[in-house]
């Protein structure tokens, strides 16, 4: 069985102003390209506690700071390095 890594984008007030929508399309956008569906597992998430830091992206158990503009260099430095 495939190990599946699970990402959990935060959908709360402060990341939902900041862009957690185009972050969570964009990263469809890119596993889909990938083609890395069966191992990557995308989720909204309730606050991840780190509000002024927004948009919160928890992998494993940790928390990055990611914005629309950076979602695509994140993918390729966290979680392409992953998998």
């Amino acid at each position: 069985m495939v190990k599946m890594l699970t990402i959990n984008i935060c959908i709360g007030s402060a990341c939902h102003l900041k862009g957690s929508y185009s972050v969570i399309s964009k990263l469809q956008e890119l596993v889909k390209d990938q083609s890395l569906e069966d191992k990557v597992e995308i989720k909204g998430a309730f606050c991840l506690g780190r509000c002024t830091q927004a948009v919160s992206v928890k992998v494993d158990d940790n928390i990055y700071s990611v914005s629309p503009s950076t979602t695509e260099d994140f993918f390729n430095n966290e979680i392409l390095t992953k998998l």
